[in-house]
């Protein structure tokens, strides 16, 4: 598989998922992957718009079909995947791709497809990650400990990616990943 795709990584609570957001309501054309997971949704996530919520079956099923382009047991505990169809169609079709996904799913992605693009979204600093994660308040004490240890070794890795960017202003972030991207943003977009 040949085609113009990007991986955005980084840590738990950068804002990899607000970041892509904002810069697929800057650049529609972008085509951005729904990851499949097996952990439950949380408040306001919805089925097939933020994840693909499957079961364990499901994903077992996915697996043993060569169906993930990716996958990985993430934070210790709950699998997360990139479903290698959709992907492979958006390819097929031209579109400008992007995988938002963990570090164990870029690092196989870019030994599948060593061409891809890579970027590191990364925190201004540890305390602010931190921040992010307790004021997020999904995950339990214990939870927020180990997303936090796997984020220590996530923040080590940054230099394995082709671009780092640091997320501290939403508007910064996004301005320097179509910069990036090389794209033309149809709108201005406020940090909101």
């Amino acid at each position: 598989m040949t085609g113009d795709i990007t991986v955005i990584s980084g840590p738990t609570a950068v804002g990899k998922g607000t970041v892509v957001s904002a810069l697929r309501r800057r650049c529609p054309e972008l085509w951005v992957s729904v990851s499949a997971t097996t952990r439950a949704p949380r408040p306001n996530e919805r089925h097939g718009r933020d994840y693909l919520f499957v079961s364990d079956a499901e994903f077992d099923d996915l697996i043993a079909r060569d169906g993930l382009l990716e996958w990985a047991v993430v934070h210790g505990k709950h699998r997360y995947g990139t479903p290698r169809r959709p992907v492979e169609e958006a390819v097929a079709a031209g579109r400008r791709v992007i995988l938002e996904i963990d570090l164990q799913g870029a690092r196989q992605v870019r030994s599948k497809l060593p061409g891809v693009r890579s970027i590191f979204l990364q925190p201004p600093s540890w305390e602010v990650l931190v921040e992010r994660l307790v004021g997020r308040g999904t995950e339990s004490d214990e939870g927020r400990a180990r997303r936090l240890a796997t984020a220590r070794v996530e923040l080590a890795a940054a230099s394995e990616f082709d671009h780092i960017v640091v997320n501290e202003d939403l508007e910064q972030t996004v301005e320097e990943l179509v910069g990036l991207l090389g794209l033309a943003s149809t709108s201005s977009e406020g940090s909101s």
